[in-house]
Order: C-alpha cells, then structure tokens, then sequence
C-alpha cells in the first residue's frame, strides 16, 4: 500500500491546520500511522491520493447509507446549484423537507433545520431548559453528543479516543450542570434524578450509541428513561444524529419502539452535505423563536443544497423500506463470517451489532458501556486497523467509533473484508 502522497499532503497541512486535520479522529493518532487523503469515491469504495481503493465501513461517518456520489443526490445537488448555493432567505425546500421528516419519524410535529449534528444537540439542550426553567442535564458516560461545552463531559468519539475526559475550556458551572450516568445503568439514573429533584431539565442520550463503538440499550434502559421523564417532568432527548433514518424510517424510535420529547438528526439527513436538526412535540418547540422566547438562528440553516440532497435521499428511503431490509441482512451476514473467523482464531471478542451499525470489541466480556468498551484491548484493535488498511479494508482509525454499512456494499466484497480479517489475525497473533 502506498501513501507516500498522503505523507506529504499531511506534513503540508500540519503546518496550516491543527493536527493536520479539521477533525481529531482523522490524524489517525489513536492507531498510530499517517491519515490517509482521499480524492474520490464511488458506491461501496473509497480512492486514496496514493491510488489505493478501499471497501468503506465509514460511510462518511453514516450519511452515505446508499453509498458514495449516489446518482439521484448528486444530480439533485447540481440541479439546484446553477440556481445558487444560497439565499439567507426562506425556500419551499425546507418545508418539503419539514414535511417529509414529519411523515416518516415518530412525535415530531415542529422541526428546525440547522447546519450540524453539533447544533441540533445543543439547541434542543437549550430548547428543554426554556421549556423546563430547570438547568441541569442528565447525559451517559461514553455518549458524544457533539462538541458543545455541556456535551464534552465525559464524552465518547474522539474525546474517548484521545483520552480526553476533563477538557480544557469547559467551565465548572457548565461542568456542574451536566450530569454523568454509565450507559445502561437506569438506577444510577434514578440516584441522580432524586438527588436533583426538580433540577433536571432534560435526559440525552444516543438510543442505540455509536460512539463508544456500536452499544446496543438493554430492554429495560431507555423504557426506564421515559417512565423517569414522564413521571419527573423532564424533557427526554433522542440523540439521533447516527440513528435517525438509518436504522429504519422513523429512526430509532421506530426500530425501538420507544418516544422520545425531542430528537436531534444529522448524517442521513443531509445526504453527506453539512446539515443537522432539531425537532419533536409541539408543545415543546413553540419556545423556540420566533414562536417563543429561546432564541436559535442561522444563516445557513435550510441550506437549499443540503435540503435537496437530504430530500432526495430520504424520499428514495421512504418510498423504498426494503432498503433497509437489505442493509441489515449484509450486516448480519458481515457479522456471522467475522463471528466465525474471530472464533477460530482463538482471540477474546465480542460483536456488537443492530441494523447496519456494528463494531468488533476485542474484549472477553459484554460490551454495554464506556467503562466496557476501554477494557478491551485497545492495542490489538490498532494492529488489526493496519492489517486490514494494508488489505484494502477501511475501518473507523478507532476503537471507540461504530461501524457503519452502506448498501452499495457486495456478498464479494463483504466476504473479501470476511477474509482480510482471517489473513489480519493470523498476521498479527502469531
């Protein structure tokens, strides 16, 4: 595998931008090595600068869940272009993509559109404190929620992954005001919610976490977490920025069966363009202005080229369900051949898996939250990320990331990552 084109472009860019990379999981520090520059990619694989192809499991983190430069979003966006890239001012775009969002997700009757995954957590945040006049949030150990102040205590994703759990920058009040539970751990959830009677204004959580690696909820934690809600008056946020519209139609409050207050979305939104949202039950987002008094803007939210490419993207998803019935059926046939290849080998593991998302724990207990997930052995997670890259297989450069399937994938070229794992363990346990 060459990357001798990678190497210069990321000396080149260390010196202009921080790290190298405008985002920390890129650089590629927690497995070790130089971060691979793409220049293109198509359906299920992904091209390097070097020349290399790769079988994608990112998917550009989740947005390309019918695979890269999808003809019908791609024509969409150069469409809509030669009418300009933006106006500051409404489109009938983001009330067909209001609309559509309402007809395909559970309890959400009000949505704003905003520009990320990021901005949606934090309004909706900020949307249940005005709604609630109470201050303090209740989010999970290993949950990462974007990059806001309240979010990076105890966080996953990157912040997990460059051991950062006390960041520099966030404040003791913000601190303070954001309090911590273990994934999973619905009495622990209860302590606190008695401890802070009538303090907390809302509960956030991924439904099905992605950040710590794909962590599946136990039957009785997030049910728990709406009868806490319920019962407290606290507001129950679904972080569904990984989730939403990729595990079904209607997110993971469909797939799950359980009702959120207010749910954030990203990723499959957007069709890979920079778009979030926030939205959920009316009663609730009439605060936001100029309904209400919490005030939320900005001048690129309802991006007419971020609404049409998510338009088209979720259009085709709602019209097509089989779609995901197809995505989760390579998904498990993914997960069975590297059940069996993990197995004889002869290593500690665990597979994680619900829908498309799935991620390997090299670990010999269950996965079920952030203290789990960093007793597997880390080191063994890097050997394996560079012995399947030097296959032609492109995994999430860390342990803590979730795996992410798109439906461009083949039975060959899920067999062909099947056996780089074989090869990858024989290389590296001998």
């Amino acid at each position: 595998m060459n990357i001798k084109t990678s190497q210069q472009l990321f000396d080149r860019a260390q010196q202009s931008i921080p790290g190298g990379v405008n985002s920390p999981v890129r650089a590629f520090k927690s497995v070790g090595g130089t971060p691979i520059f793409m220049q293109h990619a198509k359906g299920a694989y992904l091209y390097d600068v070097d020349g290399n192809e790769y079988i994608d499991y990112i998917a550009s983190w989740g947005p390309m869940i019918l695979g890269h430069a999808y003809d019908p979003v791609i024509k969409a966006i150069q469409d809509q272009a030669v009418y300009s890239t933006s106006y500051g001012a409404p489109t009938e775009l983001e009330i067909k993509m209001a609309e559509l969002i309402k007809s395909m997700a559970p309890n959400v009757d009000l949505i704003r559109m905003v520009s990320s995954g990021t901005e949606a957590c934090m309004s909706a945040i900020r949307v249940a404190r005005g709604y609630t006049k109470r201050n303090k949030i209740i989010k999970f150990e290993g949950c990462y929620h974007g990059h806001a102040d309240s979010f990076l205590v105890k966080a996953g994703s990157g912040v997990a992954t460059f051991n950062i759990q006390n960041v520099p920058g966030v404040t003791s009040g913000v601190s303070n005001d954001t309090l911590t539970c273990a994934y999973n751990d619905i009495v622990a959830v209860e302590r606190l919610v008695a401890q802070y009677k009538n303090e907390i204004a809302a509960i956030i959580v991924e439904p099905v976490a992605g950040n710590m690696g794909c962590i599946l909820p136990k039957l009785s934690f997030l049910g728990g977490l709406r009868k806490i809600c319920d019962a407290e008056n606290i507001v129950l946020i679904f972080d569904e920025v990984m989730t939403g519209f990729r595990l079904a139609p209607g997110g993971a409050q469909q797939k799950l069966g359980i009702d959120a207050d207010l749910v954030t979305y990203g990723k499959v939104i957007g069709a890979g363009m920079p778009v979030g949202a926030f939205g959920g039950k009316k009663h609730i987002m009439e605060v936001v202005a100029p309904l209400g008094n919490v005030y939320q803007a900005g001048t690129l939210s309802g991006n007419p080229i971020a609404m049409i490419a998510g338009y088209t993207l979720l259009s085709i998803l709602k019209k097509q369900p089989n779609l995901y019935t197809e995505l989760e059926e390579k998904t498990i046939y993914l997960k069975n051949g590297l059940d069996e290849v993990l197995r004889a080998s002869g290593t500690a593991y665990k597979i994680n898996q619900l829908g498309s998302m799935i991620s390997v724990h090299f670990s010999n207990h269950e996965v079920t939250d952030f203290a789990s997930a960093a007793e597997a052995n880390i080191d063994l997670f890097k050997k394996y990320f560079h012995a399947m890259l030097k296959r032609g297989i492109y995994l999430p450069p860390s342990a803590f990331e979730s795996w992410f399937l798109n439906n461009a994938l083949t039975k060959e070229d899920l067999d062909k990552t099947i056996k780089a794992t074989a090869e990858s363990l024989q290389e590296i346990l001998k």
